[in-house]
């Protein structure tokens, strides 16, 4: 019994989030190259990504945005919530999970309404 507890545990923690399913928050000032000049919108600090990216979502009201990445089909491919405050929010985006492939990232309020769209690569 013990052993069947241990493996649907197992199983438990294996089928959950992973890491690289998600989006993580960073606390920190945007720099430079992820300031935004509008007052909302996203910002990719490259282009080009491997296994994380990091991201400045800027936002005018404090909420809960949805970040959703597109494959080149237009399919979501990864979708996950934030919350972000006022101004800037650097998050790091994981993609390890990715194939190696052109992207489009997208942020989207609670109403669904696009706040702002980019493109990246996989590499």
């Amino acid at each position: 019994m013990k052993k069947l507890i241990s493996i649907i545990a197992l199983s438990i923690v294996l089928t959950g989030c992973y890491k690289d399913d998600l989006i993580e928050p960073i606390k920190t000032q945007a720099t430079d190259d992820l300031k935004i000049a509008n007052a909302v919108g996203i910002k990719l600090k490259s282009t080009f990504v491997t296994s994380e990216v990091s991201m400045n979502v800027k936002s005018d009201v404090a909420q809960t945005v949805t970040i959703k990445i597109f494959d080149i089909a237009n399919r979501v491919v990864s979708k996950s919530t934030s919350d972000v405050t006022i101004g800037d929010n650097i998050l790091k985006v994981y993609t390890t999970t990715l194939p190696s492939s052109a992207y489009r990232i997208g942020l989207y309020d609670s109403m669904g309404r696009e706040l702002g769209i980019t493109d990246f690569n996989k590499i």
